[in-house]
């Protein structure tokens, strides 16, 4: 059986319980583990707890990236594997070292320096290309801003590694799809012959 690949969700975490952008996550979370995923981001509350919270109602498995920074806070209930890092940049790469996938929701400079790094990496060919979902318009200016920045300046259009969905179904259809494509590329085993 394969390995599931895990998705790293990042996002802010401000938001409480009954407020949009965690109904919002818990959707993400939910979503992902039901399209078997494992849901990874950074450990503690608002859109994180959120997301692990949907993954494990819908009997997905979640992970937890913490930092010593984050004084006093331990991870949320529904963390069921915590990798703790001794500083925030530490975590970030963690964080990004263990996604096969981002969903990126609506943040503030934690989540724009999230969104930012992933992207940056794939643009300049430091990690292969993975999945970068940004959820919602809240990103879409700051994506268009960058690809008419980019175009007037003549380079290419590094938007493209980047897709904005408007569901948390359409996220998970998205990176199912990316997966299930990259599978369709990869060449038949050879017939095993034995010689005697």
């Amino acid at each position: 059986m394969a390995t599931p690949h895990i998705v790293t969700v990042f996002g802010s975490s401000q938001p409480k319980e009954a407020e949009e952008s965690y109904t919002t996550a818990y959707a993400v979370g939910s979503e992902l583990a039901r399209a078997g995923f494992v849901v990874c981001n950074g450990g503690y509350g608002g859109t994180m707890e959120a997301s692990a919270r949907g993954a494990k109602d819908a009997g997905g498995t979640t992970m937890g990236i913490t930092c010593g920074a984050v004084e006093g806070k331990k991870a949320n209930r529904w963390i069921d594997r915590e990798f703790h890092e001794a500083s925030l940049t530490e975590r970030l790469m963690k964080l990004i070292a263990m996604g096969d996938a981002y969903v990126i929701l609506r943040g503030g400079t934690g989540t724009l320096l999230e969104l930012a790094a992933v992207w940056e990496f794939v643009n300049k060919g430091l990690l292969p290309e993975k999945p970068i979902i940004v959820l919602g318009p809240f990103w879409h200016g700051l994506i268009q801003t960058l690809k008419d920045e980019l175009a007037w300046e003549g380079m290419e259009d590094c938007s493209r590694y980047v897709i904005e969905a408007s569901s948390p179904e359409i996220c998970a259809r998205e990176i199912s799809r990316h997966f299930r494509n990259q599978l369709s590329t990869i060449p038949p085993p050879l017939p095993l012959t034995i010689s005697r």
